[in-house]
């Protein structure tokens, strides 16, 4: 089992600025992918960004030119840089933790992201 625990949601203005983490703990495995979705009230969750254990990203086209995904393997933590956030940014923000050897995907509880026009 592996266990996520999100931080750093909260209320900023549009045109602001947020950096959500993400710690992983458990049964942690070398080769992973971790990542960031989110859900908007009344929509699916949708992608934001993933990265893997040896530092590949995959954007979101609605993230790719204001988001940033990083980590620290070493603290077994992601990180979301999200500038010049947008109200339709507005969203529960989930961490993900996947092992591909094991098809398996983690999800923490998620993270509120309010942004204010």
């Amino acid at each position: 089992q592996v266990q996520l625990v999100e931080s750093g949601g909260g209320l900023v203005q549009a045109g602001g600025s947020l950096r959500l983490s993400c710690v992983a703990s458990g049964s942690i495995f070398s080769i992973n992918v971790m990542g960031w979705y989110r859900q908007a009230l009344g929509n699916q969750r949708e992608l934001v960004a993933t990265i893997t254990s040896d530092g590949g990203r995959n954007y979101a086209d609605s993230a790719k030119d204001r988001f940033a995904i990083s980590r620290d393997n070493a603290k077994n933590t992601v990180y979301l840089q999200m500038n010049s956030l947008k109200p339709e940014d507005t969203a529960v923000y989930y961490c993900t933790y996947q092992i591909p050897s094991r098809f398996r995907t983690y999800w923490g509880k998620g993270t509120l992201v309010t942004v204010s026009s």
